[in-house]
Parts: C-alpha cells; structure tokens; sequence
C-alpha cells in the first residue's frame, strides 16, 4: 500500500521533476510497406475440402483429405426437430447411393430419417451421438457430424447446395 501512495506521487510530480520527459514528441510517420519475403501465404487445401455442402433434406457433407465426407444434419434441420433423443446409424462397411436411407433421428417433437447426400462406403460412425443424441443439438457442425463415407461419385457433390443456395433455400420453403 505504502509502495502505491510513493508511486502516485512520484508519477504526479514526474513533468515538475524531469521536465524533459513530459514534452511531447512529434511521431515519426511509418510507411508500411509490403515486401515479398515479408508476404504472407495461406496454406490450404481447396475450397471444396472445407465449404460444407447441402441437401434438401438438411443433412450436409464436409470433404476432407483423402475423398471421405463427414455427414451431419445441418442447424435448421436440429432446430426443428428440438432435443434429440435416439439416433441410429448404419454399420461401418454399408454401402449407400445417393438419397438412400442410413438412420433416423427422433426428438421429443418428432422423428426424421436421413438421407445419404452421395454414393459410397461408411468408414467411421460417430458413436459418441449414438450414446448421446444431445451431441447433435450442442454441436451439429463440429461434434454431432454423423458418419464418415468415401465418396465414389465426386461428381454429385455438384448436384449439392453450397451454403448460399442453401440459406436460399431454407427461406424459400419458409415462407
């Protein structure tokens, strides 16, 4: 407490002590400039490996490296159905087609099927949704994705809105 007071009153009688220091100073201008090894460069993969795509049965699919999509329903989808409270997922080695059925979803509103956005092989099943459904609510973008899949067709991934179309979309069907 002691050191405080001397500080304050030091710091009060500083312009009345050192005179010089309290003058102030024109600053210098800076010109920033950018230089080519100063340059910054962004390493990413492609655009399609992070940009989400969409169906319009609200499930969404994010490719990432080495061709496998991750599948989720999208926020409005989680939304509308409320509070999830059972999922059920295909095993790992199912094959599916474009639109094929692989799981439900049922809430205490309502209950939903889901729909493969692309044709390939399940890999990787999210098992922590399976044992708590919730997952889906909290975070259905990062930890309520669904399933992993290879992707056999890239090509549908054309067939699939980018978010954009798909906030188009959504308000179209709300009106």
């Amino acid at each position: 407490m002691a050191a405080c007071c001397i500080f304050r009153r030091l710091s009060s009688n500083f312009s009345t002590v050192f005179p010089l220091f309290s003058r102030t100073v024109p600053l210098r201008q800076v010109r920033l400039t950018t230089s080519t090894y100063f340059r910054r460069t962004f390493a990413s993969s492609s655009p399609l490996l992070t940009a989400l795509k969409f169906t319009q049965q609200h499930e969404w699919v994010r490719v990432e490296d080495g061709g496998i999509g991750t599948i989720g329903i999208s926020n409005f989808a989680q939304e509308a159905l409320g509070d999830v409270v059972y999922c059920g997922l295909p095993d790992v080695g199912t094959q599916l087609a474009q639109q094929d059925g692989f799981g439900a979803l049922e809430s205490v509103k309502a209950a939903t099927e889901l729909y493969s956005p692309l044709t390939g092989k399940v890999v990787e099943v999210n098992m922590s949704v399976v044992d708590n459904p919730g997952l889906v609510n909290k975070s259905c973008y990062k930890d309520g994705w669904l399933m992993k899949m290879t992707i056999a067709n890239p090509a549908e991934l054309d067939s699939l809105m980018d978010e954009k179309a798909y906030e188009r979309y959504i308000r179209s069907i709300e009106e």
